[in-house]
């Protein structure tokens, strides 16, 4: 026994790209391994799929997005995982590994972490946490249900819905600190809460990663928040602004100090910011357009923060002279240009594959966007309190900043790829969904601190992955379900050097397959544009200029390229 024992544990080794528990541990080599997830796993492909290869077996790729939540904030416990348990021991107390949060000079380690401010929770949650009950924190991380019970408050469950936190470019660069990731309770404006991390062991969507695959080194493909997010899990790209609507609107512009002394850049504070974290929220010279030529000499702006599209449905009424209603205001500083760099749907439709992106309420929002300036709106950015609906929000729409889908000169193709979510359950039940799908689920269903819980996005999205299983197209088909980004939320990990876009923070990812490697964790690097090689590969496309500067980025800093997630699949 020992001798099989012995020869097993050298297989392992020289077959480092799929190891298991037999290889004498939970976790493989960071970056390209596969190591059972405490389920039963099987090498073999699902009974009755046949065929073999990635051309033959996948016939129809669905990628669901979700919003707002780091790795170690969901997923920081999952069996197998790189794991809170790199950097906390079982009763909490930090490890050598922790890197303690430190306050805004960089160098001064916080002695508790700041309170979060305005409250842990959101006006409307069932469960209330004021201000004061979340002083005196421990300088670490905490599991947000019982944190705040010793000072009087009651006990946070998945069902609660706490604030919003800032998730913003140069915000997102500066709390990584370069690979440190010790300055988030410092740049954050919610305070200490970016720290916690919830139990999450008895939601489906756990319960799916432990069937399935679930990616423990996945990053978000730009720093900061969704709308950028959204831009690169297209075009793995930032979207132009023109110089005109820069010179419009000089306080919309990032404004940059020199770099501190890892070289990171730091965004420019304002005269009343609190020195201290344990002070105030910072008070910073932030913006949605990034400084002329940041990411490239001539390369003018680039929208890093939150615009809204150009067409209906927008954050942004008509105008107030407006025939057509069709169109956001376009003299609305914060309403983007329409787009025109090539995006993953421009190579799908050259290559004749069709696609579609789904939205929750994409009909009814787009019937709310087309009225009057004046008109009040009713689905679009119109909650009435936490977990309300509808919630439709129009940033996490891509498609829609894009001159191809002009609702005057292209009509027609939006009808043809930009799609209700009523169509989509209706072509699963019939089996006739294209090739591609994408899915964005709404406000009140993305698992967005601030406006939404983790339960009500959790039994959504695990509903229609269990539609999708009972799809005639099951058999041939990848679900990959991703967050779109941190959401202010702190993770241990550091993230891969690439370019001046990202990656930015890990996030939780999973794939949901006939041929998923069944129980397994995939340490594969990826970030969010994998899905757009996995889509390039399977269909032959000419790979989007971002994502091969991206992956010549990640090699040139040393590193390696991001996973096309094949890995995770028998094929």
């Amino acid at each position: 026994m020992l001798k099989l024992r012995k020869f097993a544990r050298l297989l392992c080794l020289l077959t480092p790209c799929v190891t298991s528990v037999a290889c004498g541990g939970s976790r493989g080599r960071p970056g390209s391994s596969v190591t059972t997830a405490g389920v039963a796993g099987t090498a073999t492909k699902a009974a009755g799929t046949g065929g073999s290869g990635l051309d033959s077996d996948v016939q129809t790729i669905v990628f669901i997005y979700a919003e707002n939540r780091s790795f170690d904030g969901l997923f920081g416990n999952f069996p197998g995982v790189r794991g809170l348990s790199d950097v906390v021991n079982a009763d909490g107390s930090p490890k050598p590994g922790y890197v303690a949060q430190k306050d805004r000079d960089g160098t001064t380690v916080l002695g508790k972490l700041p309170k979060t401010w305005g409250g842990a929770t959101q006006p409307g949650s069932p469960t209330v946490v004021s201000e004061a009950q979340t002083d005196g924190l421990m300088n670490r991380p905490f599991a947000i249900e019982s944190a705040f019970v010793a000072n009087g408050a009651l006990p946070l469950t998945t069902s609660d819905v706490t604030r919003d936190l800032g998730h913003r470019f140069f915000e997102n660069i500066m709390e990584i600190n370069g690979g440190t990731n010790d300055l988030f309770a410092a740049w954050l404006d919610a305070g200490g809460l970016t720290m916690g991390h919830w139990d999450y062991s008895q939601a489906p969507m756990f319960k799916l990663a432990r069937e399935y695959v679930l990616l423990d080194d996945f990053f978000e493909g730009a720093f900061g928040g969704s709308f950028l997010n959204h831009q690169y899990v297209i075009c793995a790209c930032a979207p132009t602004v023109n110089a005109a609507t820069a010179a419009a609107n000089p306080s919309a512009i990032n404004v940059l100090d020199p770099p501190n002394v890892k070289g990171v850049p730091q965004l420019a504070r304002n005269a009343n910011s609190p020195a201290s974290a344990l002070d105030g929220k910072p008070n910073l010279k932030t913006g949605y357009i990034s400084p002329l030529d940041y990411f490239g000499p001539g390369d003018g702006y680039r929208a890093v923060n939150t615009m809204q599209p150009p067409y209906q449905p927008s954050g942004n009424a008509p105008a107030a002279a407006a025939t057509d209603f069709r169109y956001a205001d376009p003299t609305l500083g914060n309403t983007a240009p329409p787009q025109t760099q090539t995006n993953i749907g421009d190579a799908l439709t050259a290559k004749g594959v069709d696609w579609a992106w789904y939205a929750t309420y994409w009909d009814a929002a787009t019937a709310d966007g087309v009225r009057v300036s004046t008109a009040a709106r009713s689905v679009i950015y119109a909650p009435n309190g936490p977990r309300a609906e509808p919630n439709f929000q129009p940033h996490h729409q891509p498609f829609n900043y894009f001159a191809e889908f002009d609702p005057a000169t292209h009509a027609a193709d939006r009808t043809a790829h930009l799609k209700d979510y009523q169509a989509l359950l209706a072509q699963i039940a019939a089996g006739t969904l294209p090739p591609v799908v994408f899915y964005k689920p709404s406000g009140n269903l993305n698992q967005h601190p601030g406006y939404a819980n983790l339960d009500d996005g959790d039994t959504h999205i695990v509903t229609l992955v269990n539609r999708l299983k009972a799809s005639p197209q099951w058999a041939h088909m990848v679900i990959v379900i991703a967050y779109d980004e941190y959401g202010g939320q702190w993770d241990h990990v550091a993230p891969p050097k690439g370019d001046l876009l990202g990656p930015g923070t890990r996030v939780p990812a999973l794939v949901v397959s006939p041929f998923a490697k069944r129980g397994a964790v995939d340490h594969t690097q990826y970030d969010s544009a994998s899905i757009l090689r996995l889509i390039t590969r399977r269909f032959s496309l000419t790979p989007l200029d971002g994502v091969t500067k991206r992956d010549a980025a990640l090699v040139a800093a040393g590193g390696v390229a991001m996973g096309d997630l094949t890995n995770a699949l028998n094929l």
